[in-house]
């Protein structure tokens, strides 16, 4: 393997490739990973570097002229995404979250991972646009194969729950294979492996998808650095996996052969523009806790020698989803902070940013055991201490107390002081051709126009999130446990008072269908009309399910590179 920056390059060099793939995340280099056996040149371009930099991290500025925009968005937006992704703000991205460097959306995600199901693929007579043009079952054998690379097991726990129309669910955490205690970064894992007869380009941003003069196939890339090298990447075959935003935007701004863009002939390419709408449902106390988590906490699993977390929720059956024309939801049991937890107040003693250093201060004396037991889990994840031993600690751990070790996780090795459970809900949306992304007057600084962003909050999501809670509170009730307190706006059914924002789940702008009319893609992920043009990740989703959607950008990665492996050996 090899990895270069375009800087390297002498200016408008021609750049030669069997296969190109347009960015370095999770769907490009797992594409890049199956494809480099084939004995072919694979080139990945990235814009970004090995990590993030503010300077690369300016170019996912967008437009935003839709949802979220209220300040309690705003506010909800900064908590929820800040302390995942370093160097992403409200400013530059007030939709979506996007890492421009190697390793992608790998950089910022918690690792948490779940399968489609198999009514996420059908055609629903309450959801418009609902339908894939492939069937659940044929995915099967990929989605083992994308649990394979995300270090996942294919086995999880038992159904334990069953009531009032809802059903165990289950979430797994992708563990990282090179670093044992954090989640797993795809540019570190691709590192560390380096397949043969596979490039990396970075700080190479595609400024432009060319086509041939007749527009009947791809024909080149063109690139350009920070510094302002530019060079052209020529290949028989290019994947765009470089993001829901980014894939839209590439294709409507390459318009010099077609004035629309590239294969938006009937005005699909950005449409359908969904994410996942979530929201806290309610709460339990800490002393109601204990009942809760032992049914709903965190499972540890073995497989082939290996220890892998599981988290129980709760997701609405297919048949209550019918029954009351409800979207498909889940909900899941999140810890709550301290106000007074000593790591958040360290935090900001050390940043500088306390409001009150004295409460602070108190704070951080009166959590000294917990300050004591970090330190202790920043020793485990030293470089220095064995991979053996980190292997025996955590393995062992994950098989005596998973809720422990959940927490390690999510938390970086840094133990809270907790007061209690939250219950979140996370929502599909339906396809609304309204909810789009298209092109800004304004433009990047290579001039390429900025993505401008109308993402669009449907009445039918806020009614889906407001009877899972209902639904929620009967089923724990029913069952003998707990009752949680609903949030004001579910208790008084006013679903209108929810704050939602995006998750950083950006989905459908290059929907997959069979038809060109209602798609951007075939069921193969290939661009309509187009022989050698392919489109990989969530963009290409006709509908986005509630799960979490990198296992199953995985498994359509897997198998488009099956598809572009054989097309490959036909030359």
């Amino acid at each position: 393997m090899k990895i270069e920056r375009l800087s390297n390059y002498d200016d408008n060099s021609i750049i030669a490739a069997d296969l190109v793939i347009v960015g370095g995340g999770p769907a490009g280099l797992t594409i890049a990973a199956q494809c480099a056996g084939t004995g072919r040149k694979v080139l990945v371009v990235e814009s970004g570097l090995e990590r993030e930099s503010p300077e690369h991290s300016a170019l996912n500025e967008v437009e935003n002229v839709g949802q979220p925009m209220s300040e309690a968005q705003y506010r909800k937006r900064v908590a929820f995404h800040s302390p995942q992704a370093g160097f992403w703000s409200q400013e530059v991205q007030p939709f979506g979250v996007r890492c421009r460097a190697l390793g992608g959306s790998t950089h910022a995600w918690a690792g948490k991972s779940a399968p489609f199901g198999a009514i996420d693929f059908k055609l629903r007579s309450w959801v418009p646009n609902s339908g894939w043009p492939v069937e659940r079952e044929q995915i099967d054998s990929y989605l083992l194969r994308a649990m394979d690379v995300l270090n996942l097991s294919p086995k999880e726990p038992l159904g334990r729950f069953e009531e009032e129309g809802l059903h165990s669910f289950y979430w797994q955490f992708a563990r990282s294979r090179v670093d044992r205690l954090d989640v797993m970064r795809f540019g570190n894992e691709f590192m560390a492996r380096r397949p043969d007869n596979t490039h990396i380009l970075l700080d190479a941003s595609v400024t432009h998808v060319g086509l041939s003069p007749d527009g009947s196939r791809f024909s080149h890339l063109n690139v350009a650095s920070m510094e302002g090298k530019r060079a052209r990447v020529e290949a028989r075959l290019c994947v765009l996996a470089a993001s829901g935003i980014e894939n839209a935007r590439l294709l409507l701004a390459s318009n010099d052969v077609y004035s629309n863009g590239i294969g938006n002939h009937h005005d699909v390419v950005g449409r359908y523009l969904m994410d996942h709408a979530g929201a806290r449902i309610g709460s339990i106390p800490a002393e109601q806790v204990a009942m809760l988590a032992k049914l709903f906490g965190f499972f540890g699993v073995h497989h082939n020698g290996r220890a892998h977390m599981f988290m129980h929720g709760l997701a609405l059956t297919p048949e209550m989803q019918e029954r009351e024309e409800l979207l498909n939801a889940a909900i899941y049991f999140v810890t709550a902070r301290a106000p007074d937890d000593p790591w958040s107040a360290l935090k900001q003693l050390l940043r500088r940013r306390s409001t009150n250093v004295g409460r602070d201060l108190l704070s951080v004396v009166a959590g000294s055991g917990l300050i004591a037991k970090g330190i202790g889990m920043k020793v485990l994840s030293d470089n220095r201490t064995p991979k053996v031993f980190k292997d025996l600690v955590i393995n062992t751990a994950i098989r005596l107390s998973p809720n422990v070790v959940a927490n390690e996780f999510q938390d970086q090795g840094v133990p809270h002081k907790l007061i209690g459970l939250g219950i979140d809900a996370i929502s599909e949306q339906i396809p609304n051709p309204d909810s789009r992304i298209s092109l800004s007057s304004r433009k990047d600084r290579f001039g390429v126009p900025l993505a401008k962003v109308d993402w669009r909050i449907n009445d039918v999501e806020r009614r889906t999130l407001l009877r899972i809670a209902e639904l929620s509170r009967a089923a724990l009730v029913s069952a003998g446990l707990p009752a949680p307190t609903l949030e004001n706006w579910a208790l008084e059914r006013r679903p209108q008072d929810l704050v939602i924002i995006d998750m950083a789940h950006t989905l459908g702008t290059t929907r997959m269908s069979a038809d060109a009319k209602t798609g951007v893609v075939d069921q193969n992920c290939r661009v309509h009309g187009l022989p050698n043009l392919y489109v990989a990740g969530g963009s290409v989703f006709p509908t986005s399910g509630h799960a979490n959607p990198t296992l199953m950008i995985l498994a359509f990665a897997i198998r488009l590179a099956d598809h572009l492996n054989s097309q490959l050996a036909r030359n």
